[in-house]
């Protein structure tokens, strides 16, 4: 047993005694119940402990002199430590064997510290949507509670629901937690609807605090329509999931199963008085008041009792991963990530060199990517995401005067409207957010791609392809082959037409270091 676990009770001071006993000399059979008793009720002194003795669990203790020492209990109860009992008991514990019971009588001290230690509580919020991190979560929290020895976990809940693939590994991990698990619904005006009303069903002890509400648990396939018959057999599924937990603790499965076939939703005083939970809690110090001394069943058969008055509520810390993934968990913000990778790449594309909008770019878009891949996605809004970017490529392309480009930035606003398909409305991406995007991309990606198309058409001053149409003037005389000046340097050129020295020309070809070119008329017109 660890000392930290210890607390100071008539069985601990009864092998503390024997220990001193078999320290001082003293042979365990050779020990009367008298001697034993006035050695605990010294150490009690010494101690200073207030607590009262319970010498029932002495029935398991293996000296012989049991008999007697019971005979001297019945007889010592309702006695006072008086004056003469200690004498007697300071004469039993000479000087030398107090020498030897300063280790012993130490570790009383330090047990009877820990009797007074608070209990401790490990509290994690689930809130948003449920989905693989919120398991996650959920695990290294009881993993924590495990590890710091909490007396339970407790799970408050806000969430409007999630994926039943997550929701179901939470509740595996919720029921096989080694620790007692409550669910709270909290703070008021929260809710555990859907997937939520699941995990506030699996907790050991489930409270809600006023003001909340939780049920409507109908399995809806997330992206498309279920056949009538896919249809029963996933509401047959849940609802066998849901019994199984319900019934185990206590409560009222038949009304459960309505949450599910039904829809139905509960107040917190209409799940306390239908038996779907067993408190109403205002906040988490009122529940820990009200689950003090309750004797809990966990789905093992086994029985804690609940201390948690007064006990020291820690929260659990994310961690980073957890933390960003679950921020990019929220579509609305899945869709800004991906957006703006994507615009951090047409940049990189389009101006290369730049490296670190090409890389920041490829990193939003991932993690947008990777959000959206487990959200159920409504083809029809993606098609119109991408007849939105072709609008914009060819509003840079042909002049229309913004009609293309205001077409682009609609058809983005109804796709990212469009572009998760869900009966959730926190799963749903939202009209303020798709215009926010939707004007200033567009905006952008016009004015990037209509600069990109200019700098194509404008004439390549540098290398070899900057000579071409460049004017100069013949040296010598070219027939055809002379010496011209051109962008200051002389050249050898060769022309297909004799030209006077001092008559223009301009470059039409370059082969390595001799131009070809072609006599300029003069402007009046005369023969050169």
């Amino acid at each position: 047993m660890a000392l930290s676990d210890l607390s100071v009770t008539t069985e601990f001071l009864c092998l503390l005694g024997a220990v001193v006993l078999a320290r001082a000399g003293a042979a365990p059979e050779d020990t009367t119940g008298s001697e034993l008793v006035r050695l605990l009720v010294a150490i009690q002194v010494f101690l200073s402990l207030d607590f009262k003795l319970d010498f029932s669990i002495l029935a398991n203790f293996t000296l012989p002199a049991a008999k007697s020492f019971y005979q001297f209990h019945h007889n010592f109860e309702s006695r006072d430590v008086s004056d003469h009992v200690l004498n007697d008991v300071r004469r039993y514990i000479n000087v030398s064997v107090r020498s030897q019971l300063a280790s012993v009588l130490l570790l009383a001290l330090m047990a009877a510290s820990s009797k007074a230690a608070a209990p401790r509580v490990l509290a994690v919020d689930v809130d948003g949507m449920i989905n693989p991190v919120t398991a996650e979560i959920l695990s290294r929290a009881i993993e924590q509670a495990r590890q710091e020895n909490a007396a339970l976990l407790l799970v408050r809940l806000n969430t409007p629901g999630g994926l039943m693939d997550a929701m179901r590994e939470s509740i595996e991990k919720i029921v096989a937690a080694p620790m007692p698990v409550i669910t709270f619904v909290a703070p008021s005006g929260a809710r555990a609807a859907s997937a939520g009303f699941f995990i506030l069903e699996a907790g050991d002890v489930a409270a809600m605090a006023p003001g909340t509400n939780t049920g409507a648990a109908h399995p809806v396939l997330i992206g498309g329509e279920m056949d009538p018959i896919m249809k029963q057999k996933v509401e047959n599924d849940a609802a066998a999931s849901l019994r199984s937990i319900v019934a185990k603790r206590g409560r009222n499965s038949a009304l459960a199963e309505k949450a599910i076939r039904e829809s139905q939703s509960f107040t917190d005083k209409e799940a306390l008085d239908n038996h779907l939970i067993e408190l109403v809690a205002n906040d988490d110090r009122d529940l820990l008041d009200k689950l003090d001394g309750r004797e809990v069943t966990r789905l093992d058969g086994t029985r804690v009792v609940l201390h948690t008055r007064g006990a020291t509520i820690e929260v659990y810390e994310r961690n980073l991963r957890q933390k960003i993934m679950s921020a990019i968990s929220d579509p609305n913000m899945a869709l800004v990530l991906l957006v703006l990778g994507a615009l951090g790449i047409y940049v990189e594309f389009t101006s290369p060199g730049l490296i670190v909008p090409g890389i920041l770019g490829a990193i939003m878009a991932l993690l947008g990517l990777s959000a959206l891949s487990v959200l159920p996605i409504n083809w029809l809004g993606a098609a119109l995401l991408l007849l939105a970017f072709s609008l914009f490529i060819l509003e840079a392309k042909f002049a229309t005067h913004g009609i293309l480009g205001a077409g682009g930035a609609l058809s983005m606003v109804l796709g990212a409207v469009m572009l998760i398909d869900s009966p959730v409305p926190e799963i749903r991406i939202h009209l303020s957010t798709a215009i926010a995007l939707a004007l200033p991309f567009s905006l952008i990606t016009m004015l990037l791609l209509s600069l990109v198309l200019r700098a194509r058409r404008t004439k390549v001053v540098t290398g070899s392809q900057g000579m071409i149409g460049e004017v100069g003037t013949a040296v010598t005389p070219l027939s055809p082959d002379g010496k011209i000046f051109v962008r200051g340097e002389y050249w050898n050129a060769v022309s297909p037409a004799q030209v006077a020295a001092g008559g223009r020309v301009r470059v039409i070809a370059i082969d390595r270091l001799k131009l070809t070119v072609e006599p300029i008329p003069p402007l009046n017109g005369a023969s050169t």
